[in-house]
């Protein structure tokens, strides 16, 4: 689980900095799947804190998508 960890600590620190928001929805997006995957398997009580900030993260990728286009066009 340090993996883990140290994932979302960098990518914590990259959404806070307003130049690297986009590469910090990006890194944090597996682990916030994996989180809510986790709780729908196990803790469907649990789900609505974590759907905020998937939510979140989404608004930001969705926010920054200019940035990616480029990646994803042929």
């Amino acid at each position: 689980m340090p993996l883990i960890g140290i994932v979302e600590i960098i990518g914590g620190l990259l959404i806070a900095i307003p130049k690297t928001r986009a590469l910090g929805a990006i890194v944090i997006l597996p682990v916030m799947v994996g989180i809510i995957v986790h709780h729908l398997t196990f803790d469907p009580a649990g789900l609505a804190v974590p759907a905020v900030f998937a939510i979140i993260n989404l608004w930001a990728i969705i926010d920054n998508k200019d940035r990616y286009l480029h990646m994803i066009k042929a």
